[in-house]
């Protein structure tokens, strides 16, 4: 028990947290791009309407909050992390910036489900509450519900290189080769990069990610991309 409540002890107890809630979240975002989206299209109308009104809210809250405790822990080791070593000397060492790139992407992950997933879903599922209620579907039901893929897909390809870089951080040691200069010949394209991708979720389109085969290979493109970007730095 006292090594728990030591510093480390207690990091290692936010880690725990963030792995459960990490598990949480990405299992139900695997569930609804490579399980749930397949049987959707495969099934008649009313049982649809019937799975939105039942099933898909409880499966979201799982997915939201668990989005939001993995964002939450995750800050907090980032913290603890930068306190008992020193915030420039930990993340502008190989291992920091590996975790940097595994935030970046976890962040915007997350800001996908609380600011477009969730509020689109809430049409989607008001849509078929309607509808089985003996209404009219909303207008905005079929928009709402392309916008809320759009982000999702998005974030199974963020997710991919997401878990590369946090788990590489640990596992796979670098050296940089110019610690001082060279790491903004990284971070510059690869937030471009990001960022340009995240541009598309807010408003573009599927391109690839329209199939299941396509978002995970272009995840892991997209992991082949940055990790070379990375080791340009070594």
């Amino acid at each position: 028990m006292e090594n728990l409540l030591s510093q480390q002890g207690m990091y290692y107890l936010v880690k725990w947290v963030h792995f459960l809630s990490g598990v949480t979240w990405i299992g139900h975002l695997y569930y609804f791009n490579f399980v749930q989206g397949a049987f959707f299209a495969e099934i008649e109308a009313g049982t649809k309407n019937v799975a939105i009104q039942k099933l898909v809210p409880k499966a979201l809250w799982w997915f939201r909050w668990g989005a939001m405790f993995t964002l939450i822990s995750g800050l907090i080791m980032l913290m603890m992390m930068g306190h008992m070593g020193g915030f420039v000397e930990a993340y502008t060492q190989p291992w920091g910036v590996k975790i940097l790139v595994g935030a970046l992407l976890g962040i915007l992950m997350f800001l996908n489900v609380w600011l477009i997933i969730w509020p689109n879903q809430k049409v989607v599922i008001a849509s078929a509450n309607q509808v089985i209620g003996g209404g009219q579907a909303l207008p905005a039901a079929a928009a709402s519900a392309a916008r809320a893929g759009l982000a999702s897909r998005t974030n199974v390809l963020f997710s991919i290189p997401m878990l590369f870089f946090m788990g590489a951080a640990r596992n796979v040691p670098h050296v940089f080769a110019d610690p001082t200069s060279a790491q903004w010949t990284f971070w510059i394209p690869t937030l471009v990069l990001i960022l340009a991708l995240e541009g598309n979720a807010l408003k573009g389109k599927m391109g690839p990610m329209a199939t299941v085969k396509g978002v995970i290979t272009s995840g892991f493109g997209l992991t082949v991309v940055l990790y070379g970007m990375f080791l340009a730095l070594t």
